[in-house]
């Protein structure tokens, strides 16, 4: 049957994706860190010298194999999106287990969670890349390199950034319920955009996938 082997094929996939994850926050904390340059930030000083307070060659380094792996990031989600089609359309995918009573309801699932889910059913359309220190966002419990299944009411789809930005504005003050990929598990979590001493509802940047 075409249907195991797909999806033995797809979960393989992603098994590979959660690796990429893995590298692109190292290196991502890594460039963001106290004394990093950051993902794009100047290596040369005011006066056009490069800067000698960090290391060029190992910043430069790093910086090609984050777009190296951001660019085999997207093909690989790309072909999990393409397996999961077929999946769904061949009614294939092993059904959920059934909640128990106390699994129910999905505001009763702690912050953090990890939720009941088969792995290929869900595939993160963001990630977030960056997270400013008491910002809502990190308040909440959000991490750097979160990735976005659901936030709100927006998922997959067609102008993303536009649905994003609204989904926050018109729940200002209120919380959104959200399904993030942590590490490879999938779990819900809850995010509340509200003002606070820096830019935006939420203090951090969902990067498109």
């Amino acid at each position: 049957m075409a249907a195991p082997n797909l999806k033995a094929e797809t979960i393989s996939l992603m098994d590979m994706r959660a690796s990429m994850e893995a590298e692109m926050d190292a290196i991502i904390e890594s460039l963001c860190g106290p004394s990093g340059p950051g993902l794009s930030g100047n290596l040369v000083d005011s006066e056009g010298f490069p800067r000698t307070d960090i290391d060029l060659s190992a910043v430069r380094s790093q910086r090609r194999r984050l777009a190296e792996l951001q660019n085999d990031y997207k093909d690989i989600t790309g072909q999990i999106e393409k397996n999961l089609q077929v999946l769904h359309s061949l009614n294939k995918v092993t059904p959920l287990p059934p909640l128990s009573s106390d699994q129910t309801s999905y505001g009763n699932l702690p912050q953090g969670s990890p939720m009941i889910e088969d792995p290929v059913l869900r595939v993160p359309f963001a990630i977030i890349d960056e997270i400013a220190d008491d910002s809502p966002s990190a308040e909440d419990g959000l991490q750097l390199g979160d990735e976005i299944v659901k936030f709100g009411n927006v998922q997959m789809g067609d102008e993303l950034q536009a649905r994003l930005l609204a989904e926050a504005q018109s729940n200002h003050g209120n919380p959104i319920h959200m399904e993030i990929v942590r590490q490879g598990v999938l779990m819900h979590a809850t995010v509340t955009p509200r003002a606070w001493r820096g830019r935006g509802l939420l203090g951090c940047h969902f990067r498109l996938l």
